[in-house]
C-alpha cells in the first residue's frame, strides 16, 4: 500500500450540501491515517465556509457554477452555468500549474468534476467505476461499486478503502466554534427561546418540488410540538425559503421562530448541535443533522430511504406505504401523493417516539 502521507490530495465535491456531508469522513479519515498529508477540496462557493471550519481541509477552493436545476434559477441558467463553469476550470488551472496535486479523488462522479479534475496537472486521478456523463474515461485508477444499491455514505467510504485507512466513528463528526454558538444563541433568546428548553428544529422546504409535504401540515404539526410537547420550534432552510417558512408561521395558532434567512451555514450547523430532533425532508439539513447525532425523522417519497437515509444517528423514515412509485426520482408530477398522502399524526408520533428514547 503506498504511503500517501506529505502527499497533496485533492477533494472533488463541489455540491450538494448532502453529499458533502458524506465526503467529510473520507477527509477526517486521510488526515487521520496520512497526518502528514495536505488536503484541497473544490466546493462550491456556498459551501466553502463548512469546510474553513475543518482543520483537516488545509485547502478550500471555491468555485461558483450556477445551478441549472434549482428551482431558484432563471432563464438563462445553463447559460450562467457555463459561463461559471469557464471562468472555473481556467482559475483552476492557474492555481494548480503553480502547486499541483499528487493525488485527485473525484467524488462527485460527473462529466463536469473529471473536467474540474483534468485542470490539475499530472498527478493520478481516481474516481468511481459505475460513474456516469464518461467520467471514467478521464480517471487512471477506478473505484469498483459492486452493488448500484449502496448508501451513498458507505459507496463515499469506498475511498477509504483505497487508500488503506477505513473509516472509524470518530470520523463522522462536525467542527463549529464559540462564535457560531454564541451567535445562534442570541438569535434564540432575542426570539423568545429560554435555555435549557428543547428544540425541535423543523426543514419543510428542499431542491425538489416532489419532496414537499403542505404548508397546512407543517403548521399543524408545529402546533401540536409547541402545544403537547411544550417544544421551542425553529423552522429552519436557506434565505431563499424564508417566505415559504413565513406562509407555515402565519397558519399557525402557536408561535414558532423562523430562521430562514438568519443564519449562517455553520450557525446551522451549531443550532442542529443543540436541537432534541430534527424532523424535515430528505434534504442536506438531514444529513447535516444526522452527522450531528441528533435524532431524526424524515419524510421520503421521490427518493430512496435505502439510498441516502440518514447515516449513523437514530431515525425514523416516514412515507405513505400505501404507494407503489415510491423512489420514483421525478422533480416534477402532477399527483404527488407520496408526500402529500403522509398525515399529521404520522410525523407527529414519530418525533414523539425519538423525543423519548
Amino acid at each position: 500500500m503506498p504511503d500517501f502521507n506529505k502527499k497533496r490530495i485533492l477533494i472533488i465535491k463541489q455540491s450538494s450540501l448532502g453529499d458533502i456531508i458524506h465526503t467529510l469522513p473520507v477527509v477526517h479519515a486521510i488526515k487521520r491515517c496520512y497526518p502528514e498529508s495536505s488536503v484541497g477540496w473544490v466546493v462550491q462557493k456556498a459551501f466553502a465556509s463548512l469546510l474553513e471550519r475543518d482543520p483537516d481541509v488545509d485547502e478550500v477552493i471555491p468555485i461558483h457554477i450556477p445551478s441549472t436545476s434549482d428551482p431558484h434559477s432563471g432563464r438563462w441558467a445553463y447559460w450562467s452555468a457555463f459561463k461559471g463553469m469557464a471562468g472555473s476550470l481556467r482559475d483552476l488551472r492557474r492555481r494548480f500549474k503553480q502547486r499541483p496535486f499528487d493525488l485527485v479523488l473525484d467524488l462527485h462522479a460527473s462529466f463536469r468534476s473529471a473536467l474540474l479534475g483534468l485542470m490539475n496537472p499530472g498527478g493520478r486521478r481516481v474516481g468511481f467505476s459505475d460513474a456516469k456523463e464518461l467520467n471514467p474515461l478521464f480517471q487512471h485508477e477506478k473505484i469498483r461499486v459492486k452493488s448500484s444499491w449502496i448508501h451513498a455514505q458507505d459507496k463515499n467510504l469506498l475511498f477509504c478503502d483505497y487508500l488503506g485507512c477505513p473509516s472509524m466513528p470518530e470520523d463522522f463528526r462536525f467542527y463549529s466554534d464559540e462564535r457560531d454558538h454564541a451567535q445562534v444563541d442570541s438569535f434564540l433568546t432575542k426570539a423568545g427561546w429560554v435555555p435549557g428548553k428543547r428544540l425541535v428544529y423543523v426543514n419543510p422546504a428542499a431542491r425538489w418540488a416532489t419532496k414537499y409535504w403542505t404548508v397546512e401540515n407543517w403548521a399543524a404539526l408545529s402546533d401540536r410540538l409547541i402545544s403537547e410537547i411544550d417544544a421551542v420550534v425553529v423552522l429552519a432552510s436557506s434565505g431563499q425559503d424564508k417566505n415559504y417558512l413565513q406562509q407555515i408561521a402565519g397558519l399557525m395558532k402557536e408561535k414558532a421562530i423562523v430562521a430562514a434567512g438568519s443564519l449562517t451555514l455553520n450557525e446551522a450547523v451549531a443550532l442542529l448541535q443543540k436541537s432534541a430532533v430534527y424532523v424535515g425532508l430528505d434534504s442536506g439539513p438531514m444529513h447535516m443533522a444526522a452527522m450531528a447525532g441528533i435524532p431524526v425523522a424524515a419524510l421520503f417519497g421521490p427518493t430512496n430511504p435505502e439510498l441516502v437515509k440518514p447515516y449513523g444517528t437514530e431515525h425514523r423514515i416516514i412515507v405513505n406505504k400505501e404507494l407503489d412509485c415510491l423512489g420514483c426520482r421525478k422533480r416534477s408530477c402532477d399527483d404527488p401523493a407520496c408526500l402529500h398522502g403522509i398525515s399529521v399524526d404520522q410525523v407527529f408520533d414519530q418525533v414523539l417516539e425519538l423525543l423519548t428514547l
